[in-house]
């Protein structure tokens, strides 16, 4: 018997694109409103609850997060839990890129 009897669990780290570029599938994307955004409102990187949920890692930490649209899948996680509103979830159709 191993003198540790817990398993070790397997870990990975996200990485942007790991579930591969979005294509012209997502029905909704996110647009970011600067003006509502924490962090750019403080001016330092603060709050990144976007940046933190995203499950596809297409967001990146900074004094205004930036949305990478090549990989976002339009989950609208970061929308649901940006506790300052700043992120709002819109029909692709409004963009030109799908018709639905």
């Amino acid at each position: 018997m191993p003198s540790n009897p817990i398993s070790p669990i397997a870990t990975g780290k996200p990485a942007a694109g790991e579930a591969g570029k979005t294509g012209n599938w997502r029905s909704k994307r996110p647009i970011m409103a600067p003006e509502a955004c924490l962090a750019v409102k403080r001016g330092e990187v603060t709050c990144q609850l976007c940046w933190a949920y995203c499950p596809d890692a297409c967001i990146a930490r900074g004094v205004g997060p930036a949305i990478d649209l090549e990989y976002c899948k339009g989950c609208g996680i970061c929308s649901e839990v940006c506790p300052a509103g700043a992120i709002e979830m819109v029909p692709e159709a409004e963009h030109g890129v799908c018709a639905i």
